[in-house]
């Protein structure tokens, strides 16, 4: 970054790009200008950004309009980078937004070196991703409707009470209740096609995902994240889509805090006062992990899946399948046994899943 002579903040939109260029010094950018992001106005981006040497360094807050323009700047020799838009320095009293404003603000932040940098994943990896979170949406849209069935049902009395929902025995129960006015039946018909429905989506993708995991760029890995209990197919996958390369993280703490897994803190002088998890980070990768760590609340046996799962992986990488084991089973039930919500257990243990999630990473 240092290397730079010219830094360059840019607001983006789907309709216009506002971009401020600073010089090594100066308040106020030497120039700002605003194009359209299309063929055109790319265009003129880069002949403007050219005109100030070849060492110009640009930089954008991750949103909806995703990574072409990194994509596209970077193809052309120009260095663009991606700030992550929840660890922009805020002032407190600037209440004051605008385009320009923000533009400005990203080009002093990136000079002054106070940005937070993703990393930025390539065409593939991005493809992967999107995958996953397709997958994600599918199964959330699978329990809206579930939720709609299950309503409808109950505002007619209907409740079912021999077990577990949505088994075998919750759908004989739904097919049995017969309603007498027409507009009822089709309602629930309506209902219940919308929940299969829902569910061969949600198959669908889980054979696609099932796919993608086999393939020889991912396979090794995926192989090696599911020794780790809780871990199967779509949770590996979500944690190397989402991550992409776990060795960028020097430290396993680091990567704890992408999750927004650890505790909030404001402490100040002999005083140390901490509080709930930051959910500063990725949250489709804390969801899995949180869910991963219910698994270990149960005495670590080396049951049949478990067993195959491990079959032939690296002792490197059993070792710390093992040590994952006994420590976060133990860490479960001590927080439990103190009294602590098995909620806020989970999360804890989920913190210390990511360590040794990345610890395998170091592996792969």
């Amino acid at each position: 970054m240092r290397d730079f002579t010219v830094w360059v903040g840019m607001d983006v939109h789907a309709d216009s790009v506002v971009v401020s260029v600073f010089g090594r010094e100066g308040f106020d950018p030497v120039e700002r200008f605003e194009v359209m992001p299309d063929d055109r106005g790319l265009a003129r981006l880069v002949k403007r950004l050219r005109a100030h040497g070849s060492r110009v360094g640009c930089v954008y807050e991750a949103g909806p309009c995703g990574y072409e323009l990194q994509r596209f700047l970077s193809r052309r020799g120009l260095a663009c980078a991606v700030t992550a838009p929840s660890l922009i320095p805020q002032r407190p009293g600037d209440r004051v937004k605008t385009d320009k404003r923000d533009a400005d603000k990203l080009g002093r932040l990136y000079r002054s070196g106070e940005l937070t940098l993703i990393s930025v994943p390539d065409e593939q990896q991005e493809a992967v991703r999107d995958l996953v979170r397709a997958r994600e949406d599918a199964q959330e849209d699978l329990l809206r409707r579930r939720h709609r069935l299950s309503k409808f049902l109950l505002r007619h009395g209907q409740r079912y009470r021999d077990g577990q929902s949505w088994t075998l025995r919750h759908w004989a129960f739904i097919r049995a209740i017969r309603f007498v006015d027409p507009n009822a039946v089709a309602v629930l018909d309506e209902y219940v096609i919308g929940v299969h429905a829902q569910i061969e989506r949600v198959k669908k993708l889980d054979r696609l995902l099932e796919e993608a995991s086999k393939r020889p760029e991912h396979a090794s890995k995926v192989d090696r994240f599911k020794v780790l209990r809780g871990v199967g197919t779509i949770t590996a996958m979500t944690i190397l889509s989402e991550t992409g390369d776990l060795r960028r993280y020097g430290k396993a703490s680091q990567f704890m805090s992408s999750t927004g897994l650890v505790p909030s803190e404001h402490s100040s002088g002999a005083r140390r006062r901490q509080g709930a998890i930051t959910r500063t980070g990725n949250a489709h990768l804390r969801r899995v992990l949180v869910e991963a760590a219910w698994h270990y609340r149960h005495r670590p046996f080396v049951g049949a899946a478990i067993r195959n799962r491990r079959n032939g992986q690296p002792d490197a990488i059993l070792a710390i399948a093992h040590r994952a084991d006994a420590r976060l089973h133990d860490k479960f039930r001590r927080l439990t046994t103190r009294g602590k919500r098995s909620t806020e257990t989970a999360v804890a243990v989920a913190r210390e899943l990511a360590g040794f999630v990345w610890a395998i990473g170091q592996e792969c």
